[in-house]
């Protein structure tokens, strides 16, 4: 968060929101949402769904306006977003969403996902804050009735107190990024709960990770790239039972892909996330 530029500002979170002193919160960036329907670019249909009626979450459905025989779905979920819902809510969210999905294995109530999904081939994929909770969802999955192949981690957002790697030369981003989580979530461990620092010793075990196979994504330039490299090496060794890959795209800095999702770049990112579900 950097110092507000303008005295009616109490927090400023560039280039995402601010935070004016008589409470009105002020979304900047991401808040242009296309309406649902049929792409002719990319011919794929899209529908929006109430999934979690009590909170009004929803869920973004997309499958090819192709033939019957094609069996795949994207599901994006829209949680409630901090700060106006702290942490973890969006926690709460998600396994609610994971839940809403599996729970149509059995009473095929939504046509798109009984006509559409193969239950055995349910992957979990998010960017920055998503993989973040990808990662735990992937651990409450340990107990749950069905189990998940593989887990995609795009610029995984993790952090701690004690700087490593890149984070030590560059004090000014790092504290930054202090700041985000004290600001998102009111914790008394602040940047090492174990929400944001999976290798504290209150976090879970790594091993626990329920999925055959997981996908690191990081970014050359990212001051979060050291603790998505990190996460990669610690589970790997944990004693995990799975295979670890990992991917690191050059000269390219945090969610590069959402912001120029055409760049030779971000469509080799792609491809590489394809590959990893097409290797199942």
């Amino acid at each position: 968060m950097d110092a507000p530029s303008n005295p009616d500002i109490s927090v400023e979170v560039p280039p995402y929101l601010r935070v004016h002193k008589n409470g009105t919160l002020e979304r900047i960036a991401g808040t242009q949402v296309v309406p649902a329907g049929f792409d002719s670019d990319t011919n794929v249909v899209s529908k929006d769904m109430l999934i979690i009626p009590e909170t009004g979450v929803t869920a973004r459905l997309y499958r090819p306006n192709s033939t019957p025989q094609t069996r795949s779905i994207l599901g994006r979920l829209l949680p409630r977003l901090a700060p106006e819902h702290p942490l973890p809510t969006a926690y709460q969210d998600s396994w609610a969403a994971i839940q809403w999905v599996f729970s149509h294995a059995k009473d095929h109530e939504e046509d798109w996902l009984r006509d559409n999904v193969d239950f055995g081939r349910v992957f979990l994929a998010g960017d920055s804050a998503g993989a973040n909770i990808g990662h735990y969802m992937a651990l409450k999955l340990k107990d749950f009735d069905f189990k998940v192949p593989g887990l995609i981690m795009v610029n995984p957002y993790f952090w701690g107190k004690e700087a490593i790697g890149v984070e030590i030369t560059d004090p000014e981003r790092k504290k930054m990024v202090d700041k985000w989580w004290d600001f998102v979530c009111p914790s008394d461990k602040g940047n090492d709960d174990p929400l944001i620092n999976p290798f504290v010793e209150e976090a879970p075990g790594l091993e626990g990770v329920a999925c055959n196979k997981v996908l690191v994504i990081v970014a050359e330039n990212d001051i979060l790239r050291e603790r998505g490299k990190l996460y990669h090496k610690k589970l790997a060794n944990s004693g995990w039972k799975g295979t670890a890959e990992f991917y690191e795209t050059l000269g390219e800095d945090h969610v590069f892909h959402i912001f120029n999702p055409n760049c030779d770049k971000a469509k080799s990112l792609v491809k590489r996330v394809a590959d990893f579900i097409n290797a199942q």
